[in-house]
């Protein structure tokens, strides 16, 4: 079964004008689309034609094979990110604010942590919530590496990667994690992935 592109899950202009309208339509359909056509196309009559997206990401590091996982990896990794992020944010609240509590003192200094790791990441990647060791800590990935590069559960990602901001910010991009992480995290999508304690799967 091919995989899908994963829909926005809500308009194209609803993060404006932290997101504007033209990079999430350029970024969701035009960046997010080729990782999608293109696992597509490199899966088409294997053995993982048939697969789930996150089989096929696992298979591909496993064989070393760059091409299919770093556009498998992407595939997965933006589905994620489409959904870390909401039109609004809400304070998080229950298991996951005394997690974020425990674990970092407060949610400002959470926030703090992510626009400084997200801000100091050389080149492209992503800055990733995670829970893992009974905490929950903030990681970064290089390039494609996805949550298989992180040993833990994925709660929440930011990306990276210039054309994530750059028709917006230039080369500002602190500028840009200010916006995301002020405005709008989704911190009900952080909650249920921490509830679930398993890594979310992208949708077939």
């Amino acid at each position: 079964m091919a995989i899908s592109l994963l829909p926005l899950p809500y308009a194209d202009s609803a993060l404006d004008p932290t997101i504007s309208a033209t990079t999430l339509q350029t970024h969701h359909g035009k960046h997010h689309k080729a990782y999608v056509d293109k696992t597509n196309a490199a899966i088409d009559g294997s053995d993982l034609a048939d697969k789930s997206l996150e089989e096929i990401v696992a298979a591909a590091e496993a064989k070393g094979d760059k091409g299919l996982f770093n556009n498998s990896a992407q595939v997965w990794n933006h589905g994620f990110y489409w959904h870390s992020l909401a039109p609004e944010t809400s304070a998080p609240a229950g298991e996951l604010a005394a997690a974020i509590d425990a674990s970092f003192g407060s949610l400002d200094a959470l926030k703090q942590e992510l626009a400084t790791q997200g801000a100091a990441h050389f080149a492209s990647g992503w800055v990733w919530l995670v829970a893992k060791d009974g905490k929950l800590s903030v990681e970064q990935t290089h390039d494609a590496a996805t949550f298989s590069s992180v040993s833990g559960n994925p709660l929440l990602v930011i990306d990276l990667w210039e054309h994530a901001y750059y028709v917006d910010y230039k080369n500002l991009r602190p500028d840009y994690l200010k916006g995301v992480i002020e405005k709008h995290l989704n911190w009900d999508f952080a909650a249920e992935n921490l509830g679930r304690g398993t890594v979310w799967a992208y949708p077939a």
